[in-house]
């Protein structure tokens, strides 16, 4: 719930006022939903197995592409971090009260550098201290602050205060009916650059696969996945919806901010409505805490699935060694660098909003890709594999299968094709600029993994865990004992 849940994208949501909810209705039929029911499938199938996407690809296609596809999501994963991070810092500068530490980049990059290395030292902890941070701060640092916006926005409407969607005059979100603006229900299609709006929406209910690699981890996996998968999927339509419509209500539509709309809104309502400000420097802590503890739940996940891919031979040695712990030391000290160096466009690049959008666009493509892998793994398992024990099971046979995951791979296919169109309702800046830097990001980080697997050195593969053989029946898998002989009758 952590990592699909977050308070992060609700002024993004709040931007397209009353539309949002058909945005929402189609990342979740079309995505979240679809999403949620291969991961669950999956998870439990290989709940005994560590990698994750690694596992489930590699089985389907081979080795090779279940790299590709880990890698992917690792990659995302890590680029994602700095925008993230930023958020917090945003918290942290209303938390002090001072609103000009928010446009400060040069307090957000060393915000956003300093909060990861201190995510990482706790995730080299091991699991144990991760998993009681991370829950601590769903629920301090997301769900009371979302239900204390809540109720402010009912607070705010049974008090007659203007609503946000009734202040505009934009045609993006509201319509003129006999000289008077009314609010959109249906998004205002205008050209495909209305519609590209959906892959940034889509990744906001990414992530609901990340944890599969912890599954081995759990008492009862096969039952419990795929249930903390449908909770997860609950809780993030549910607290996304309201959250949204309640900066969207108590914003005005030209004020709304990326980096600082559920800020905002804590301010105005309890200025307005003459509640103690105090609250506003109280609740931009808790969401401080929440946002690091979100960023902290996906900090193993992919990493935990790259080691995997390390053990079988895809990297090099170095980055096959752990801690005490269990912890990915190695893998988590390299992405660890690479945040820093993708935080430090903060510090050259005066427009915060500018940089939050620009490294926030270099992941919308790679995230996709890996998504698409993941369904057409799902429907390949199908006939491979269909003997395969799957505690649950996507209903309908492999008509069912082919539904679902179709659904989920058409969705992702045409959000991948619009993520190319500079959306009509972010501010993109240069039109060129946003297309160079998705088609860079998709192309290079789709293109890496498959240059690794061909300069791979034998000398990776020497005491990895799995057979050098590519079979598709060794990925993933801890080495197994030899099979003793049968007793004599």
């Amino acid at each position: 719930a952590a990592i699909v849940t977050s308070l992060r994208g609700l002024p993004m949501l709040a931007q397209e006022e009353l539309t949002m909810f058909g945005y929402i209705a189609f990342a979740a039929l079309l995505f979240l939903i679809p999403a949620g029911l291969v991961s669950a499938e999956l998870g439990g199938a290989f709940s005994h197995r560590e990698g994750g996407v690694y596992t489930w690809v590699g089985e389907a296609f081979g080795r090779k592409w279940g790299f590709v596809a880990v890698w992917l999501q690792w990659i995302e994963n890590v680029v994602w971090y700095p925008t993230a991070l930023a958020f917090a810092a945003v918290a942290v500068a209303f938390t002090l009260d001072n609103r000009d530490l928010a446009n400060e980049n040069v307090f957000i990059g060393l915000f956003c550098i300093g909060a990861y290395w201190g995510a990482t030292l706790i995730a080299l902890s091991g699991t144990e201290l991760l998993v009681k941070v991370t829950k601590a701060g769903f629920v301090l640092g997301t769900v009371i602050p979302g239900l204390v916006l809540l109720g402010l926005f009912a607070y705010w409407i049974i008090r007659g205060n203007d609503l946000g969607w009734d202040t505009t005059s934009n045609a993006a979100v509201a319509t003129d009916a006999g000289g008077h603006m009314h609010p959109r229900w249906l998004p205002n299609y205008t050209g495909l650059g209305t519609l590209s709006f959906l892959a940034g929406i889509l990744l906001l209910f990414a992530g609901i696969e990340v944890q599969a690699v912890h599954a081995v981890e759990m008492r009862d996996a096969r039952r419990g996945f795929p249930l903390a998968i449908l909770m997860a999927a609950v809780m993030a339509v549910v607290m996304l919806s309201l959250g949204g419509l309640a900066v969207a209500g108590i914003v005005s539509y030209d004020n709304i901010s990326l980096t600082s709309g559920v800020f905002d809104a804590f301010d105005r309502a309890l200025t307005e409505t003459g509640g103690p400000s105090v609250l506003v420097p109280a609740l931009s802590l808790l969401i401080c805490y929440g946002a690091l503890g979100g960023a902290l739940a996906w900090i193993r996940g992919p990493a935990r699935g790259l080691l995997t891919c390390a053990q079988d031979g895809f990297l090099p040695q170095f980055l096959r060694r752990t801690n005490a712990k269990g912890s990915e030391r190695s893998i988590l000290l390299v992405q660890g660098v690479i945040v820093t160096v993708i935080s430090s466009l903060y510090l050259f690049l005066d427009d915060v909003n500018t940089a939050f959008f620009l490294i926030s666009a270099i992941t919308i493509g790679t995230y996709i890709v890996m998504y698409m892998m993941m369904y057409a793994a799902a429907i390949r398992l199908r006939y491979t594999q269909p003997n395969l024990e799957r505690q649950f099971e996507i209903p309908g046979g492999i008509t069912g299968m082919w539904t679902i995951a179709g659904l989920g791979f058409t969705a992702v296919a045409a959000a991948l094709v619009l993520s190319f169109v500079p959306p009509d309702q972010l501010p993109v800046g240069s039109p060129a600029t946003y297309v160079i830097l998705v088609t860079t990001g998709t192309v290079l980080f789709t293109v890496v993994p498959l240059v690794i697997t061909r300069l791979a050195k034998p000398s990776w593969r020497a005491g990895s865990s799995s057979h050098p053989d590519p079979s598709r029946s060794t990925i993933g898998r801890p080495p197994t004992p030899a099979t003793p002989p049968p007793t004599p009758a």
